[in-house]
């Protein structure tokens, strides 16, 4: 009931306060001692002292010079639309404006969405004077007229994105309106055919994107498995620097596929890998062809970490074996021991596992065992990481379908990293404010993500750009292992 109270009386005021005649869109002038409003093919008069002239109502309050009240100009019909009630309040980074309808009244069917830099324009079909008293956010100029078609709304605010959405409610009927004063977007230029941007995408919320954007140029992994440093030190002289993959944060062990010209640095760990030579790029989760070699320089092949056979090559730090298995445990490609599965896999370290009893040759502590890989297909580069956003302009992020054991990082809002390139070919190297994969993906397929990847997240998340730190970051930036450089053709 208070409300309710609250509500009547601001109708009330706002219909006996006197607004300029421009508010209305109307002119004003006297002439022959009588106030003049003209405009929107309309004119009316009013004699001080004597009234509204046609029609002559005594009940009608008056105006005051160049200011009109409200109440007359319905009086004497000057807007021919149903009048709606506003509410407004706060919806995440939005400003949300809630028109009541008139019972029976359908929404207008009006752009759903749209934008403007630095000024918007928004034409509504009814009466809505409850405009007139909303809070607009500080340093945005808002502009009311109360037309006889409608409302008319003209935002300004010099150097912001103003972004809005619209969509009808039933039951009762009501349109809403969300506002969004953004922070610009920026371009700059990093070298030829290479660009800096911080762009907006909308699923439907703001998200905002740190991003690298090359036509051509050449992309190298750099990093050393056990070693973390900030991205921008891995490659001082690269024109843009993105965290790489995942890695063991206790050991420093890079976790997933790693080929740097050529040659295997770490091997598959079962995810999506980003494969490339040259500047054509590929995803898919890597076909990859492993092998031991034994004391007396046999070789057999086996199956590498989660690509489980009979026998099985581990390189990723945790438990390593089954029940029933024997693990030999090689450093420097030295046998150190042979103990029964599962066994906890030291920094430094790889193992086989085999059958108990069974080894594929004689071994011993002290024997030579090696191992060695090549992708099938080869390719020059390749760095895993995963889960797969887009796929062929497609939204693909499904972390079931990849060796992902814990979600709950892919279910925490963070920053996250990816690599994309559109369909023409222009690679994408970008850091997203805190969001999650799904939503990323999604923000990527409105920008034209044909394909896309998610690197290393959260507080790995960096894009550095001529050795600065692009996207925002508490506290201190994370080293890491791996990343991905970018240098001029």
């Amino acid at each position: 009931m208070r409300l309710l109270a609250l509500l009547l009386f601001l109708s009330c005021s706002l219909a006996q306060t006197l607004l300029p005649a421009s508010t209305f869109g109307l002119s004003f002038r006297e002439e022959a001692s009588a106030w003049i409003y003209e405009g929107e093919g309309v004119r009316f008069v009013y004699a001080p002292g004597v009234g509204w002239a046609e029609p002559l109502d005594p009940r009608l309050p008056p105006p005051d010079g160049e200011k009109l009240p409200l109440e007359a100009l319905k009086a004497l019909g000057y807007f021919r639309t149903p009048e709606a009630g506003v509410r407004h309040g706060t919806q995440g980074r939005a400003l949300r404006l809630v028109l009541d309808l008139p019972a029976g009244e359908a929404a207008a069917h009006l752009p759903l969405e749209g934008q403007g830099q630095g000024s918007l324009l928004l034409s509504f079909p009814y009466l809505a004077p409850g405009m007139l008293q909303v809070p607009w956010p500080k340093g945005l100029e808002a502009r009311v007229r109360l037309l006889p078609k409608g409302t008319e709304l003209f935002l300004s605010f010099p150097g912001r994105l103003l972004r809005y959405r619209l969509f009808p409610l039933k039951e009762p009927d009501r349109l809403v309106l969300d506002l969004f004063v953004l922070e610009a977007e920026v371009e700059e230029p990093v070298a030829a055919g290479v660009r800096y941007r911080e762009i907006w995408a909308f699923t439907p919320e703001p998200l905002r994107l740190y991003l690298v954007e090359a036509e051509k140029g050449r992309l190298v992994p750099v990093g050393k498995p056990g070693v973390r440093a900030l991205p921008k030190d891995l490659a001082p002289n690269a024109l843009a620097v993105l965290n790489g993959g995942y890695f063991d944060p206790k050991t420093a062990t890079p976790i997933g596929l790693w080929v740097q010209d050529g040659v295997t640095v770490s091997y598959p760990s079962g995810r999506m890998a980003l494969l490339w030579d040259g500047f054509s790029f590929f995803l898919g989760v890597p076909r990859f062809e492993a092998m031991v070699q034994g004391p007396s320089g046999e070789r057999v092949r086996v199956g590498i970490n989660t690509s489980r056979a009979r026998y099985t090559a581990h390189t990723v730090p945790g438990p390593v074996g089954m029940e029933g298995e024997e693990v030999a445990l090689v450093m420097g490609n030295r046998v150190q021991a042979i103990f029964p599965a599962p066994q906890e896999l030291p920094p430094g370290a790889w193992a086989l596992a085999f059958p108990k009893e069974a080894p594929p040759f004689p071994l011993r502590p002290g024997d030579s065992l090696s191992l060695y890989g090549r992708l099938d297909p080869p390719f020059r580069y390749a760095l895993e990481a995963g889960p797969l956003l887009v796929q062929k302009g497609q939204y693909a992020f499904d972390p079931n379908r990849e060796n992902f054991r814990d979600k709950r990082p892919l279910e925490a809002i963070a920053p996250q990293a990816a690599v994309a390139w559109t369909r023409e070919g222009k690679l994408w190297l970008l850091v997203s404010e805190p969001t999650t994969p799904g939503v990323l993906a999604r923000a990527l397929l409105t920008l034209g993500a044909w394909n896309a990847l998610r690197m290393d997240g959260g507080g790995s998340a960096q894009l550095w750009v001529k050795g600065r730190l692009r996207n925002p970051y508490q506290g201190s930036p994370r080293p890491v292992v791996s990343a991905l450089a970018l240098y001029a053709p």
